[in-house]
């Protein structure tokens, strides 16, 4: 990822502007640069019409942060089990003030808007000191960039302002800017961010393969778990035996987009057959953005989430709900979840921001799942700056001792369960024979990623479950992140023993590797719409997984210790190695080709295994961390108890 050399001084608001001397000296004989630029509106918009000149529109510039080029080292110092500072993890205070953009960066780019004519009181800086924001007419807009604004339409009759064909910036500046907006990236439109919504192929939406009905609830209760997934069978994989002890103190999350809901009386229909002590109990509501779970949409997802973590969890462990609002603006909801927890992309003060009025303000829960699809995973200048940025902000998260967990997608070596390959440089669906695309946020770094297992057919929990053959399980290498340190011993074995021999452009053998590892997926029984259904997907091993580090933590807490925050480095270190059941068997084909085959320790499929959570436990359990230093993630009551805990 992108980053600036060495550590610079933060910038305050009364650090601007350069004196108009220096300004002179940086403005003239630079060459441009393009930022951006794609040939094609982007799938699910058309061309509307040219953009209005005279209208107004937010114009925001990302600028880059300081110390980025140290984060995979900053978080190795308090995840790595080696570290003598594991688990000591960090203040909000001190994540903002160390990636706060350098004076140098925000003087640039505020000299070089108001050399080029905008009133200096028209540009705000700000509150993290990450985004410059102007109000300015398109117009301006073309004329600051060098690009031509349309407006674009979705099937819905959404409407998005944006300059497909890229813009372009001096060079001096673009080396402080991370990109641009409204330009070239466009929010998933509103028709396509549920997959059953629009035969179109979505550009973001949930991780979940397909789903048959139950005709006999009562057939499958004493049913194998090769053909009925319950919560009893994930018990016995998993040897998941959980009483929460550490209560409110601990707390974990689910997010959900746009309108995936849930209904009370299809958690209570799941809850009232496989677990009663449930029934009448609902998650706790974070909306983001004014996310209402009440409103109309698709019960699918929301439903597979909360009962798989309420019915794991118990009703001693509350689970949150991240209820993220899709609105018709230029930001994905990745941003807006990102916003409220940290208060990044927030470009002026959250009561008159365009677009975001959540900043920083949402509680953040130790543990956090999605089990959603955002961006594939594309060397590609339109996508690449914001995919990277939101993956920086996912890292500085961790670092305050969040845990991210999401699906690794049901494409398999393809972007999502449309199948989506790079074909002559074109996202090109419906599984063309082609190079193969990630997921995100499953390729980030700094996220958990989960890919799908089932039990074999004829088999039981007593065996090692097999990669899922109902759909691929989504796994490969990233085009956007190069691969962590933690990670090089046992891809770099995969690589060398057991990766087929494709040709050198088909995937990125120096990318980060995905996923971490696996969780079933298939055939899971779930309760919607006033029936129960066997569901399938990384949708739901994700959740399942997160679950499991949720009662990690809860142990830590007892113990007084931290939670445990970002695990990747730990999930690779030979102190895991026994922690994980190794799935030798599947493979996740796509692209007209068959994919990557599972193999003896990590794999593009099932990552290091699934786990024993036991034995995870305890190995964690096993490494140090204080309890106090992750207080500001609890509030209230809970936030004196856990002190009270931790002496």
């Amino acid at each position: 990822m992108r980053g600036l050399k060495g550590t610079r001084s933060a910038p305050s608001s009364s650090d601007l502007p350069l004196p108009m001397a220096l300004t002179q000296l940086l403005l003239f004989a630079f060459a441009t640069v393009v930022a951006a630029a794609p040939r094609s509106v982007p799938a699910g918009w058309s061309l509307h019409r040219r953009a209005d000149p005279e209208a107004l529109i937010p114009l925001k510039f990302s600028l880059a942060q300081s110390n980025v080029d140290k984060l995979e080292a900053f978080l190795l110092d308090i995840a790595d089990p080696q570290s003598p500072k594991y688990g000591q993890h960090w203040s909000p205070v001190r994540v903002k003030e160390t990636f706060r953009p350098s004076s140098e960066t925000v003087n640039t780019v505020h000299a070089w808007l108001t050399h080029e004519g905008v009133q200096a009181d028209k540009i705000q800086l700000s509150p993290n000191g990450d985004i410059l924001h102007l109000d300015v007419t398109i117009a301006d807009a073309e004329r600051l960039l060098q690009a031509d604004y349309y407006e674009y339409s979705d099937e819905d009759g959404s409407m998005h302002v944006g300059c497909h064909d890229g813009y372009t910036l001096p060079e001096h500046v673009s080396m402080h800017v991370d990109f641009v907006w409204p330009t070239v990236h466009f929010d998933a439109p509103r028709s396509l961010s549920r997959r059953s919504a629009s035969t179109s192929p979505p550009l973001w939406g949930r991780d979940g393969a397909g789903k048959t009905p139950i005709d006999n609830l009562a057939a499958i209760a004493a049913a194998d778990c090769d053909t009925s997934v319950t919560l009893d069978c994930l018990r016995a994989l998993y040897n998941f035996d959980f009483t929460p002890v550490s209560g409110d103190v601990n707390t974990v999350g689910v997010v959900e987009f746009g309108k995936n809901i849930y209904r009370a009386e299809e958690l209570d229909l799941f809850f009232g057959t496989y677990r009663p002590d449930q029934v009448g109990n609902i998650p706790t509501l974070i909306s983001v953005e004014g996310g209402d779970p009440d409103a109309g949409g698709s019960e699918d997802e929301a439903s597979l989430d909360i009962e798989l973590m309420m019915g794991l969890l118990g009703p001693k462990q509350n689970l949150s709900l991240y209820q993220v609002a899709q609105q018709n603006s230029s930001m994905d909801p990745t941003d807006r979840l990102l916003a409220a927890l940290d208060g990044s992309y927030c470009s002026i003060a959250p009561a008159t921001d365009e677009g975001i009025t959540d900043c920083g303000n949402k509680p953040r829960t130790n543990v956090i799942s999605i089990s959603y699809h955002l961006n594939p995973d594309l060397n590609d200048p339109a996508i690449s700056p914001v995919v990277q940025r939101q993956c920086t902000e996912f890292g500085k998260q961790s670092l305050t001792g969040i845990t991210f967990v999401a699906s690794s997608g049901d494409g398999g070596v393809a972007y999502g369960a449309s199948q989506a390959c790079l074909v002559n440089g074109t996202l090109t669906f419906g599984g063309a024979k082609g190079t193969f695309v990630g997921q995100l946020p499953a390729s980030c770094p700094f996220v958990t990623a989960v890919g799908a297992t089932s039990v074999p057919p004829g088999g039981t929990t007593d065996q090692v479950e097999e990669s899922t053959t109902d759909f691929p399980s989504g796994g490969g290498f990233s085009n956007n992140f190069p691969r962590p340190s933690w990670q090089d011993s046992a891809v770099q074995n995969y690589l060398d023993n057991f990766a087929p021999d494709y040709n050198a452009t088909i995937f990125n053998r120096t990318g980060r590797a995905y996923p971490d590892v696996a969780t079933n997926g298939y055939p899971i029984v779930v309760a919607e719409k006033g029936r129960f259904l066997h569901t399938s997907g990384t949708s739901a091993s994700a959740p399942i997984f997160a679950v499991l580090i949720a009662a990690v933590n809860d142990a830590r807490i007892a113990a007084g210790k931290s939670p445990v925050g970002f695990i990747n480095p730990a999930l690779y270190s030979d102190a895991f190695a026994h922690t994980f059941n190794d799935v030798i068997v599947g493979s996740n084909p796509a692209c007209q080709t068959d994919g990557f085959p599972a193999a003896p320790g990590w794999d593009p499929v099932s990552g290091m295994g699934t786990p024993n959570f036991e034995k995870l436990r305890d190995a964690f359990l096993a490494l140090p961390g204080m309890l106090s230093t992750s207080l500001h993630a609890l509030s209230g009551q809970a936030a004196k108890r856990f002190a009270a805990a931790a002496g």
